[in-house]
């Protein structure tokens, strides 16, 4: 218990010394494009993040620290801003949020700041803050600090480093992993499907990791590291709040990737490992192990391939294939859980296409399947399932256009637009196609079209 209150508060004690130390060390300015000295298609595919190039992945992996432009001011802070028009083809029968109406709703969905650069030739970072516009909330959003430095073996580069960050896959240089997967953005204001692995999402922004990592020859990257979640002090602080409960001892994620790079090409196989035991949650920021805990392990293996030649005609293929299994013994004691052994099963493949870094076109696809378990999945108005069943599966397709982003640009670095529409398409939807929840709704009523408008200065 002692070593779990110590760790907890780690990274917003981190995130203090950092404001305090950047205005007298910090070189960089608001753009990792301005620190560096190149434009933001050398980082991202589409010149607007986050879908890492070879370049940016070894930017991040380097900690940030990489410079080469013009440092102009002291602080580098960047501010983010989406809005978005959303609608699905059948309305969910009362207000999407408050303040929302039932359907066809225009939002403010976030205002992000970002404090990141590097300080001095080893230390880096990457801190988000966000604004939930449809919430109306403030929360410490993806979030990461990294020490580093170079070293030779047998006159071959090896990087190691130190990261501290808040949940697992956001230090993550892949774009085939979740924190920073496809979809890059999509709407709160719609129905989703309820299932999603623990890798996915329930430990990002409620817990702290501590991971160490080595890069040998730009080419294999191996990490590994400890999660445990914050304490409810700390998720009340950070604005955040439990997924599916607290971990009871620090849970170990490993990491392995191979990169391959060549004539404008590159690509990458690798895998992911996360186990936590968790007392299961009953409010925001509490959780309870008085009936036992829950466990979850999961095994992912991910890839990716990207073309982007003399930058006219860019691709970029990615996928991720996560097991997990679960042995939630503490929620089927405690009534919430149908059975103690389950398992959730999640495929993703996105390709992408963009045309001179600036007309895009993105088709996805994402499939979820597992173990019926109507304690867990029960029937109830469109977030419902009928027969207890998790499978979901959708279709996605977007068209971008990318203005901004390049060397010649307007106003570059400094002004950044995506402006986007996605629609989602729904053929299974929460265990079933029609009447899927059992109040009547079809897995296509969900289908939904987001139109966003992205800017990043």
């Amino acid at each position: 218990m002692l070593r779990r209150r110590l760790i907890q508060p780690i990274l917003l004690v981190l995130l203090m010394v950092l404001m305090a130390i950047w205005p007298r060390l910090a070189q960089a300015i608001p753009s990792f494009a301005q620190q560096t000295g190149q434009p933001c298609t050398a980082c991202h595919i589409g010149a607007f993040g986050p879908q890492l190039t070879a370049f940016g992945r070894a930017f991040k992996i380097g900690g940030y620290t990489q410079t080469g432009g013009d440092a102009a001011i002291p602080i580098p802070i960047s501010l983010m801003l989406l809005g978005s028009y959303s609608n699905t083809t059948k309305g969910q029968g009362g207000p999407a949020a408050n303040n929302y109406g039932d359907n066809g709703n225009f939002a403010m969905d976030q205002i992000s700041v970002f404090l990141g650069g590097h300080i001095g030739d080893y230390f880096g970072a990457l801190v988000q803050g966000t604004f939930n516009g449809i919430a109306s909330s403030f929360h410490l959003d993806n979030s990461d600090l990294r020490l580093t430095t170079p070293i030779t073996v047998n006159d071959t580069e090896l990087r190691l480093g130190l990261d501290i960050n808040n949940g697992p896959t956001v230090q993550d240089p892949y774009n085939s992993s979740y924190a920073w997967g496809y979809p890059f953005v999509s709407s709160a204001l719609v129905p989703v499907p309820t299932a999603q692995p623990l890798l996915a999402n329930g430990l990002i922004g409620n817990s702290v990791g501590a991971t160490v990592y080595a890069w040998y020859d730009r080419s294999l990257y191996v990490e590994a590291g400890l999660y445990n979640t914050y304490s409810p002090s700390v998720l009340s602080y950070t604005g955040n709040a439990y997924g599916p409960g607290a971990t009871t001892n620090p849970a170990p994620y490993l990491r392995a990737a191979y990169e391959w790079n060549w004539n404008g090409q590159s690509a990458h196989v690798g895998g992911i490992f996360l186990h936590s035991n968790i007392n299961p949650a009953y409010a925001p920021f509490s959780s309870t192990g008085s009936m036992g805990h829950d466990s979850y392990t999961d095994y992912a293996i991910d890839g990716g391939y990207q073309y982007l030649g003399d930058g006219t005609n860019v691709v970029s293929v990615l996928g991720i294939v996560d097991h997990e299994h679960q042995n939630l013994a503490g929620s089927f004691n405690a009534g919430a859980s149908s059975q103690a052994i389950n398992s959730l099963n999640q495929a993703r493949v996105t390709a992408t296409y963009y045309y001179q870094q600036t007309y895009g076109l993105t088709a996805a696809w994402q499939r979820t399947w597992g173990s019926a378990n109507p304690g867990l999945f029960p029937s109830e108005p469109v977030s419902g399932s009928a027969n207890g069943k998790p499978n979901s599966n959708a279709f996605i397709v977007e068209a971008d256009w990318v203005p901004f982003g390049k060397a010649d640009s307007w106003g570059a670095p400094w002004v950044n637009l995506k402006l986007g529409v996605q629609y989602t398409l729904y053929t299974q939807f929460n265990g079933g196609t029609s009447n899927y929840d059992g109040f009547g709704r079809a897995a296509s009523d969900n289908n939904t079209l987001y139109v966003f408008a992205w800017l990043i200065f």
